[in-house]
């Protein structure tokens, strides 16, 4: 490995401060003696913990805070180079809290990077210099969506409900807007919907925020229990039932067919609606059946763009089981957020008549699986829920961590992930994180956050702590 490993080693040894620390120093140092030369490769991360007799972590970190400070830099593919830049000097001293985070905390899809869908994604954007009045973008529009937009939304949810009128269909700023609505329409303060007792955490806003009880049921891998779901119908009278059937966030579960029918059955004989956010629904290369085909007559679906084509594309799509919904959905929208940025809704319709947005869909799709083997590889030893075609994944934390001090050591080895509690609602939150794969931006830098949590898993909390 060359003299620089063990140069580094006396340096570590001689140093007062944390290991990882004095790795950065140590880079600096070596810089600005000219002993590594600009765009020199540095050793892999695994090869030099071994060499320096330090775990992975402390290693990473290390690296994390030498990129901090722009001496060195990594690559897709290629490795840790020397950046041919000015060097920090190296009595420069960080808090572990400064190490560049990586953040595994937001539930983003991975970012398709083949050039032929940037190239359909550019030419949707480029067809608004086409638009024959531009001024109508910036006007007013029907609330819900016009026409063409609606009729759009209705053939693209059409793939999952087949023969949806578009005058049953909705177009709304996000799914988030759109579970407002419905909120605020089916149930008043004091009332109760049921939901998930681990669940997607936005329903727990939105419920505090209306003073809506929030009773959450008991869950196993094909997803809600009926017993639960009936006993609750019995004795609380609930307004209505929200789930997220399908890839269930966080747990990544997909509720069985079996259940939806059970769960569908308890709700036509308590005249419960359903509010199915089925936002990561068209991500499953074989999609189960919507409730909202099981119940037409009682559910309410909801899905958008966010997980599908890019978080930023504030659009989705509310189904009404009637008219009448549709029409007092579309005031409740129109009180809370007026209505969809027509340019934003534009765009939208013009990628799901060109193709784009099934194409983004795909191409999510398999870099979703590709992550997803990666974790299968690296957490081979772990305890962890995950769904191959997801980004996100439910990682149980084993004894003797727990989840709190387990995330706050991945926060300061440079990860953050999300703790149980963000998404429990009724009993004890599990001993477990929510790890999301999709907003980093790279297969090479996925590999390296989950390399530093099988670490981390690996290791006692008492010897990882870094508290002095």
């Amino acid at each position: 490995m060359g003299t620089t490993p063990n140069r580094w080693a006396a340096m570590i040894r001689a140093s007062t401060k944390p290991a990882y620390l004095a790795i950065a120093d140590a880079i600096a140092e070596d810089i600005a003696a000219g002993r590594l030369a600009a765009e020199q490769r540095l050793p892999p991360l695994r090869a030099l913990a071994k060499h320096l007799d330090l775990n992975f972590t402390t290693v990473s970190r290390g690296y994390a805070e030498a990129q901090r400070r722009k001496l060195i830099d990594s690559q897709a593919g290629r490795g840790t180079f020397v950046v041919p830049a000015t060097p920090v000097p190296s009595t420069v001293v960080r808090s572990p809290a400064a190490v560049g985070l990586i953040d595994m905390t937001m539930n983003m899809p991975p970012e398709p990077q083949e050039s032929a869908i940037h190239q359909m994604l550019r030419n949707g954007l480029g067809s608004l210099r086409e638009v024959p009045d531009l001024h109508a973008l910036l006007r007013y529009q029907e609330f819900g969506g016009g026409p063409a937009d609606r009729e759009a939304g209705a053939r693209w949810l059409g793939e999952r409900i087949p023969a949806l009128p578009p005058n049953r269909v909705l177009v709304v700023p996000g799914v988030q807007s759109a579970l407002l609505s419905l909120f605020s329409v089916l149930a008043r303060a004091g009332e109760t919907i049921c939901c998930e007792s681990v669940t997607y955490p936005g329903v727990k806003g939105l419920a505090a925020q209306l003073g809506i009880r929030l009773m959450g049921l008991p869950c196993d891998d094909e997803g809600i229990d009926p017993e639960a779901f009936g006993a609750a119908c019995a004795s609380l009278l609930p307004k209505a039932l929200y789930c997220n059937p399908t890839m269930l966030n966080p747990t990544t579960v997909t509720m069985s067919q079996a259940r939806r029918e059970a769960i569908v059955e308890i709700a036509r004989r308590y005249s419960v609606p359903i509010i199915e956010d089925d936002a990561y629904g068209f991500l499953p290369s074989a999609p189960p059946t919507p409730l909202a085909v099981l119940a037409p007559e009682l559910t309410f679906h909801v899905t958008g763009f966010a997980k599908c084509v890019g978080a930023g594309l504030r659009v989705g799509y509310l189904a009404a089981p009637n008219t009448r919904y549709t029409a007092r959905l579309a005031s409740s929208l129109r009180t809370s957020s007026v209505m969809a940025s027509p340019i934003t809704t534009f765009l939208a319709t013009q990628w799901i008549n060109d193709g784009t947005v099934k194409q983004a869909t795909d191409a999510i799709r398999d870099e979703s699986r590709a992550r997803q083997a990666l974790a299968r590889k690296i957490l081979r030893r772990a305890d962890f829920k995950a769904d191959p075609e997801a980004f996100h994944l439910w990682l149980n934390v084993p004894p003797p961590w727990n989840r709190i001090e387990f995330s706050t050591h991945l926060r300061a080895s440079g990860v953050g992930v999300v703790v149980s509690d963000a998404f429990t609602v009724t009993g004890p939150a599990p001993e477990a994180v929510r790890v999301c794969l999709g907003g980093i931006s790279t297969r090479e830098e996925c590999l390296h956050s989950l390399e530093i949590i099988e670490d981390a898993l690996e290791q006692i909390p008492e010897v990882a702590s870094g508290v002095m």
